[in-house]
């Protein structure tokens, strides 16, 4: 998710946990540990200059379960050392710390990105998709929660509101997996008529809303794409065919970059040839033809391909005309 939601779940946590006198410290120290996993992004970018590299390895070390444990119970015990807050109500803030750090990957979880969360082992990242990276129904009420409870410190009133808060915003996370639920069963039904029904695929809301999805399933010579509103919609999942050059990505299977691309992406990614190189595309971030994730990875050297170091390739798109197609999307289904 986005550093404002993960700061202020951290914030609300260390806040409803540790004692109403500590309270703005918590809020602070929550907000901290909210947004420690994510300070990955500044080692990765000095110690690798692949691109494919930097981006598998973000929300690995730092977001794992066997890891953010000890580094809590590692904080906890040097703050406590110190005496002060931390030393004044030790078993709250190891459970405060414990919570705020454990949370960042759980909550990342819910994005399609995926979150490796039982790094070392090597599982594909844990991806629910059943949020989008940035969702102002979810981040609202803790941010309301905190800003109260900053403002109001030691009095009851605060408690009550970060409690509120945080069973708001899970929620929110529950009714997501609930509308990814009804999704997954029309596109399962959808499928099934185009015999596809044992497809690999994935679902994922579109930006800022849980109320119209995105849809992809792998085809053997590409993907179907479709979209579904749980407001408007109320026939079958249509699916659009669409193109991936297959051939060319059996070829390069085996380069290192590809793989560790298809182990990170599940095999959700689509491959084009462009000048003379071969892009290819994560297909869980973006919408066709653009997509947030696309990577060169070999050279055409005919009639075969050359392997090359990895570039990261973006191009524009026209993101204001596709929030605005989006906005409509979801209130009126597409005539037959």
């Amino acid at each position: 998710m986005d550093s404002l939601s993960q700061i202020v779940l951290g914030g609300a946590l260390v806040a409803a946990i540790a004692p109403a006198s500590h309270r703005r410290a918590a809020l602070l120290a929550g907000a901290a540990l909210g947004t420690l996993p994510d300070l990955d992004s500044l080692p990765l970018a000095l110690l690798f200059d692949d691109p494919v590299m930097r981006m598998t390895w973000h929300r690995s070390v730092s977001h794992s379960l066997f890891v953010l444990p000890f580094v809590a119970a590692v904080i906890w015990w040097l703050y406590k050392r110190r005496g002060g807050r931390v030393a004044a109500s030790p078993v709250r803030w190891f459970f405060a710390m414990q919570s705020a750090l454990i949370t960042h990957p759980l909550l990342d979880a819910f994005t399609v990105y995926g979150t490796q969360l039982w790094w070392p082992l090597g599982v594909p990242p844990t991806m629910w998709s059943s949020m989008f990276i940035i969702d102002p129904l979810y981040t609202l009420w803790l941010l309301i929660a905190c800003s109260v409870a900053w403002v109001a410190r030691e009095r009851i009133a605060a408690q009550r509101v970060l409690i509120a808060g945080l069973a708001l915003s899970t929620a929110y996370l529950g009714w997501s997996l609930a509308a990814k639920a009804m999704v997954e069963r029309a596109a399962e039904d959808a499928l099934a008529q185009i015999g596809l029904q044992d497809a690999p695929r994935f679902s994922v809301p579109m930006p800022f809303n849980t109320l119209l999805w995105r849809v992809v399933a792998m085809t053997p010579d590409g993907y179907v794409e479709g979209e579904r509103s749980l407001v408007a919609d109320r026939g079958a999942m249509r699916f659009r065919a669409q193109p991936s050059d297959v051939a060319a990505l059996r070829e390069v299977a085996d380069y290192e970059a590809v793989a560790r691309l298809r182990w990170f992406n599940h095999g959700f990614m689509k491959a084009q040839e462009r000048d003379g190189t071969l892009i290819l595309s994560d297909l869980r971030m973006g919408l066709e033809p653009d997509y947030i994730f696309n990577f060169i990875v070999a050279k055409r050297n005919s009639p075969t391909w050359r392997e090359i170091p990895p570039q990261q390739l973006t191009w524009p798109w026209n993101a204001a005309g596709r929030l605005r197609d989006m906005w409509g999307r979801i209130w009126k289904e597409p005539q037959q």
